[in-house]
C-alpha cells in the first residue's frame, strides 16, 4: 500500500489536470528504477493505462499503480509534497530505505 497526504494529493491533481489528465479515471504510476548517488531512484509520471502485472491502490482520492518489481521497494511509503524553502517538489517517505541521498530523490536497501 502506498499513502498519499494532502500535500500530495493537491499538487497531484492540480499537475494531472495541468497536463490533461482526470484524476478521478487516470493513474500516477510510480517506480523504481536503478540508478542515482544511492542506488535506486524513484519514478512518478502519470499514465491512463494499467499492466497486467501492474498492482492498484486509492488512498486520498489518487488512483496509483505500481509494476510488481517497484512494489518489493515501495510497501508502506508515504508520498508527501514539499513546497518550503529548501525546494519544492515531491518526497517519497519509504520505511523501508536504509539510506538515502541529500536530494531525497534516491535511495538503498
Amino acid at each position: 500500500m502506498i499513502k498519499v497526504s494532502e500535500s500530495a494529493k493537491e499538487k497531484v491533481v492540480a499537475l494531472m489536470r495541468e497536463e490533461g489528465f482526470d484524476a478521478q479515471s487516470d493513474y500516477v504510476r510510480v517506480g523504481v528504477k536503478s540508478g542515482g548517488c544511492s542506488g535506486l531512484s524513484y519514478e512518478l509520471k502519470f499514465d491512463r493505462d494499467l499492466d497486467e502485472a501492474d498492482k492498484v491502490f486509492e488512498d486520498n482520492a489518487v488512483r496509483i499503480i505500481v509494476d510488481k518489481k517497484s512494489f518489493l521497494y515501495l510497501v508502506g511509503t508515504t508520498l508527501e509534497y514539499s513546497g518550503g524553502l529548501n525546494g519544492k517538489g515531491f518526497v517519497f517517505n519509504n520505511p523501508n530505505a536504509q539510506r538515502t541521498c541529500g536530494c531525497g530523490e534516491s535511495f538503498s536497501l
